[in-house]
């Protein structure tokens, strides 16, 4: 009985990577959220604080895929 459970190191660097761009948009997001907040006297306030709502929600979800993608290449079974 040969055991094929080993991590595969390609689809775990793509989650870390995955994980990289959501940490980069953790703190992108709610800056830009923060920034409109603050001018919201200004032209630009309502695109502004779309862009950043967007960008948190993007954070979420590249959040759930990078754990997801990290778990699929530790315990996914290979054919």
């Amino acid at each position: 009985m040969e055991d094929n459970n080993h991590t595969d190191k390609d689809i775990l660097v793509k989650g870390v990577k995955r994980l990289g761009i959501c940490l980069g948009l953790m703190f992108l997001g709610p800056t830009i959220v923060h920034l409109a907040l603050d001018n919201s006297d200004k032209s630009l306030y309502i695109p502004l604080l779309i862009l950043g709502f967007l960008l948190c929600i993007g954070a979420v979800v590249m959040l759930f895929l990078g754990i997801n993608t990290i778990l699929d290449s530790m315990f996914k079974k290979k054919k």
